[in-house]
């Protein structure tokens, strides 16, 4: 019998390539986004509850579980096609019509909303046919697997070695993998470190498009550059160190793609809120227990946090981490980004 840790490897390949997931018990699901089959079609879907509240559905849903996701149905069966445009807010304009639909009562809550979390993590917008395969296909998980496969205990040192850097010349870098997750997470050791003294430490998502392209819509490849130069300052002036964890979480947690369709979105004219909950995916959803974990293989167990985000330190504080301080780290605004930063200051609670 398979792990619970490969059988949500093998669905989140199954999402990524199209083909169905089952959960015993429950339902079958075909995502709405990559779905593939002979013409499939379901009398029902199952979308995010912050797709279902853009979809004007939100006052359909059970007052007891306001943020479960939500099963409709239609007057016609859905189809790929439908389906798509369902889930996919790029396509609201060109389809302004859709419905009307009616949600059902959900009875597998647990294993909708791992479906949900599988296909966050999976890359593709949270919207499924339901049972519109055969009994029996698909690969088959279950919503408790989950929980094993996000395990930040797999998580190991795969590797180290010295990195001369612009900032610092002896920084040295550390390669963390773990056995389950293919993404390959770094941490950037500046200064000499120093079980004695708690480091300056950054937690710095992956953002492509800021910190290789040089994007002005966010402040990333900035708050990166300033962290790097202040820990190779402290490093310089006090003997101090810092550790820069370069955490492969794109678009805090949702991935590249799913970023750029709510960049898509931003430039319709809402905020970045808003434009994550229209694709129904989470504004935070990023994995601190990673970063907490990698922490404590660095024997690192009281730091000065360098952030703006109070929900950060708690966030560590909650996985054992001491946070001794939390250091500003605000940088100039410009044209592009300016909203972006309001939005974190008045919806996300920085301290900006």
């Amino acid at each position: 019998m398979s792990s619970p840790a490969r059988r949500v490897a093998l669905a989140l390949d199954a999402l990524r390539h199209g083909w169905p997931i089952m959960f015993d018990g429950a339902f079958a699901l075909l995502p709405a986004e990559t779905g593939l089959g002979d013409r499939p079609t379901a009398k029902r879907m199952l979308i995010s509850a912050a797709r279902a509240a853009t979809l004007k559905l939100a006052n359909q849903r059970e007052a007891a579980e306001p943020d479960a996701p939500v099963l409709i149905r239609g007057a016609e069966p859905f189809d790929l096609a439908l389906a798509r445009a369902v889930a996919d807010p790029a396509l609201d304009l060109l389809y302004p019509m859709k419905g009307p639909f009616v949600a059902e009562h959900l009875e597998h809550r647990a294993e909708a909303v791992a479906a949900m979390e599988l296909a966050r993590l999976a890359g593709v917008l949270p919207a499924f046919l339901v049972d519109a395969i055969p009994a029996g296909e698909g690969q088959s998980v279950a919503a408790s697997d989950l929980a094993d496969w996000k395990d930040s205990a797999h998580l190991t040192i795969a590797t180290r070695a010295r990195l001369p850097i612009m900032a610092d010349d002896e920084a040295e870098i550390v390669a963390f993998r773990s056995a389950n997750d293919l993404r390959e997470h770094v941490a950037l050791i500046v200064g000499a470190q120093n079980g004695d003294r708690a480091p300056l430490v950054r937690l710095h998502s992956e953002c492509l498009t800021g910190d290789v392209l040089g994007s002005r819509k966010c402040d990333c490849g900035p708050q990166l550059d300033a962290a790097l130069a202040a820990m190779a300052d402290e490093a310089r002036k006090d003997s101090g160190w810092g550790v820069l964890l370069y955490l492969r979480q794109e678009g805090r947690g949702i991935g590249l793609i799913n970023k750029l369709r709510a960049y898509r979105l931003q430039d319709q004219g809402f905020d970045t809120v808003d434009a994550n909950n229209r694709l129904g995916l989470p504004t935070e959803a990023r994995d601190f227990p990673v970063a907490a974990r990698m922490l404590e293989l660095l024997g690192v167990k009281a730091i000065r946090l360098l952030t703006n985000n109070p929900a950060k330190v708690a966030a560590l504080e909650e996985q054992g981490i001491t946070v001794a301080e939390r250091v500003p780290h605000q940088l100039p605004s410009n044209p592009h980004n300016a909203s972006y930063l309001a939005t974190k200051r008045d919806r996300s609670g920085h301290l900006l």
